[in-house]
């Protein structure tokens, strides 16, 4: 895991702190190696997880998404613990500016004794698949009372080659105006940071919250496939 953690180390974490607080989200391009891209997706039928959500049976849009039970495979792990010390700083801060009375642990390990000792015990990784037809409505990824408030995608296919359309969604409400709608479209191998539920934007009088769902536009053509990192565990 020497390469991908050095890939981590190599990123200029204060571009990408400057992109959370001004959008909300950072792309980071070219960060998985197309053979780890297609290592991930070959372990989609390998019995490596704990549950399989096919959307349509929940109304969450169409396609099927399967969340990794622990131990996790070795590069999700290894992703999952060295990009969390980078964005607790972007936490905390979004936290103190909206007078949250929460602080973030530097290390992921004790964040998740957090969870744990909260009831949250499961594993909260997933892949996520769609076909011709397939998107996912939009949603926050919260899984219990305790969460952190930024979390990562993989792109683990090429748009325009494996797949048409399917371009990820965020959407901004602002107090007492119309929802904002920003339309992104990775390429494979490349990582998005977004918030998982909200980020602050200072007005006139302080802060005030924007809240933020995220989803997937219709997949036209071909198959979609993504890994999803979140860094809280969930109670079920």
């Amino acid at each position: 895991m020497t390469d991908i953690i050095q890939k981590i180390n190599s990123i200029d974490w204060h571009q990408i702190t400057e992109a959370m607080h001004r959008n909300g989200y950072a792309h980071i391009p070219g960060f998985l190696p197309e053979k780890e891209c297609e290592i991930l997706k070959s372990g989609y039928h390998q019995p490596i997880y704990r549950k399989t959500v096919v959307m349509a049976r929940h109304r969450f849009g169409l396609g099927e998404y399967k969340y990794f039970n622990y131990p996790l495979p070795e590069l999700i792990q290894t992703i999952r613990t060295y990009i969390y010390p980078h964005l607790v700083p972007i936490a905390n801060s979004w936290f103190k500016a909206l007078q949250i009375d929460r602080i973030f642990p530097e290390r992921h390990e004790e964040f998740l004794k957090q969870c744990h000792h909260n009831g949250q015990h499961k594993a909260t990784a997933l892949i996520l698949k769609y076909g011709k037809g397939g998107f996912n409505t939009l949603h926050q990824d919260l899984y219990g009372d305790l969460y952190f408030p930024i979390q990562v995608v993989l792109m683990l296919d090429e748009p325009e080659k494996d797949f048409a359309g399917g371009e990820f969604i965020l959407t901004q409400q602002i107090p007492r105006a119309q929802s904002k709608a920003v339309v992104l479209q990775p390429k494979k191998g490349d990582a998005l940071i977004f918030t998982t539920n909200f980020k602050p934007e200072k007005g006139l009088r302080g802060y005030y919250r924007v809240n933020v769902k995220h989803g997937v536009s219709e997949v036209k053509e071909g198959s979609r496939c993504t890994l999803g990192i979140i860094f809280h565990d969930a109670i079920s």
